[in-house]
């Protein structure tokens, strides 16, 4: 069966949200992309999201070198979030660190659990 990207569930603004995570099961980042963003996403091979702030395209290290390639795609079962398996080069959060989830609760205490990557 062909893949549409129609046939995902976005939200009223249009909208899915995106989870990028390595090839080694670290979670990356979380984003979001548009019905445009998932096609040019799967046609590239280039991670593409939607940037809510700029209301445009964003290319995953466009600007920064941090390119993330994509391995795989993956819907969740209720069709309303991807999993994008991705190759990462460089960091993935705009703060210089492999990932956007750096920050760990524990004993009700925020805990810097990774460094900005050095530069």
């Amino acid at each position: 069966m062909a893949f549409d990207p129609a046939s995902l569930k976005f939200d009223a603004a249009g909208l899915i949200p995106a989870i990028a995570q390595d090839t080694g099961g670290a979670v990356l980042m979380m984003a979001w992309m548009n019905a445009d963003a998932v096609a040019r996403t799967l046609d590239s091979g280039r991670v593409t999201y939607w940037s809510r702030s700029r209301q445009a395209f964003w290319v995953k290290g466009e600007s920064s070198g941090h390119v993330q390639r994509l391995i795989e795609m993956r819907v969740d079962c209720d069709r309303d979030c991807l999993l994008l398996l991705v190759e990462q080069e460089g960091p993935a959060c705009h703060t210089n660190r492999r990932s956007c989830f750096y920050t760990a609760i524990r004993d009700g205490e925020e805990v810097e659990i990774m460094a900005p990557v050095a530069g």
